[in-house]
């Protein structure tokens, strides 16, 4: 096996007992047909059923195949971050544990790497999750595409395959927390190569919950984007200026008038009250979108790993 060949697959497993192992015995048989040189490895999520136990079995039978669980539920992103610092191949890829990304994409994602590309991209050429979960993820795309550093292909991004080069870079240059790797991947350049897929309908009930969606958008979106930190800086200011503006009003209208701002009565409590809950919403949306940032900094310099891989498998 040339070692510079190999394309290190990583399988994403939580609560899969049904079909981690079909899934599994497919990537074999699609990576021998292609003639493809990999390794597999299994990353268990903390799962409570017994998908760590079969993976372990299949590792056993499989000196291709390594099989890792985390201590806990971490969720995918860094399920992935784990599963890429386990991973010595050439060339690296995430797969779900559904193939709701088909292998087919896989392969061409290999073949683009053969010919050059650091990293190459899949994405979808078209949406079928529903209603709601089509709306979800197209206003989080339009969000990230315009207010962050990072531009989504159409469709949004749905795993890639990296050089080692990324790959050592992501997993020894990259703080794992609060983030997910295509987040980081499509900031480091690398002139990526994008691969249209249609996703196959999903037959099992998606664990991707609405929680999990929201916390992953929300990481994501203030990892990657200053605006909403600018944003409040603006209205800082323009809310300043204005108060200062008015002020010069108010001072012209005491002195040089009868108490009333240019003919007109002045109640005062009314306007009193409003300014001073107006300003005060303002303050108080701006300490809560300054704190978003300051709670992530606070994550960071505790230094808690942001995931535990426990029973490691020896190395050969």
């Amino acid at each position: 096996m040339d070692q510079r060949q190999i394309l290190s697959i990583i399988i994403l497993s939580y609560e899969s007992e049904k079909n981690i192992e079909s899934i599994t015995r497919k990537v074999i048989h699609t990576m021998k047909e292609e003639n493809i040189p990999f390794e597999i490895i299994i990353m268990d999520d903390g799962s409570k059923d017994q998908s760590y136990r079969i993976a372990q079995n299949l590792s056993a039978s499989n000196d291709n195949i390594k099989t890792f669980q985390l201590s806990k539920n971490f969720n995918s992103p860094y399920a992935m971050f784990a599963g890429l610092s386990m991973s010595r191949g050439a060339c690296a890829v995430v797969i779900p544990d559904d193939l709701q990304r088909p292998l087919h994409t896989v392969v061409a994602q290999y073949r683009k790497w053969q010919e050059g590309a650091k990293i190459v991209i899949a994405y979808r050429a078209s949406r079928e999750d529903g209603i709601l979960s089509d709306l979800f993820s197209s206003f989080y795309y339009f969000i990230m595409n315009t207010f962050s550093k990072v531009n989504f292909p159409p469709g949004g991004a749905h795993g890639f395959l990296a050089d080692r080069e990324v790959v050592d870079i992501l997993v020894n240059r990259i703080s794992h927390k609060n983030t997910s790797p295509i987040i980081e991947v499509l900031q480091l350049g690398f002139d990526p190569v994008f691969i249209p897929f249609d996703r196959p309908k999903s037959t099992t009930e998606s664990r991707w919950t609405l929680k999990k969606k929201i916390s992953l958008a929300m990481n994501t979106f203030f990892a990657s984007s200053t605006f909403p930190v600018k944003l409040v800086t603006f209205f800082g200011f323009c809310m300043f200026s204005i108060a200062f503006i008015v002020s010069l009003f108010v001072i012209y209208a005491k002195i040089f008038t009868d108490n009333t701002l240019f003919g007109f009565p002045v109640p005062g409590w009314a306007t009193i009250i409003l300014v001073t809950m107006f300003f005060n919403g303002m303050t108080m949306l701006s300490l809560g979108i300054i704190a978003e940032y300051i709670w992530r900094i606070f994550e960071e310099v505790k230094g808690r790993p942001p995931y535990i891989i426990r029973n490691k498998n020896e190395e050969s």
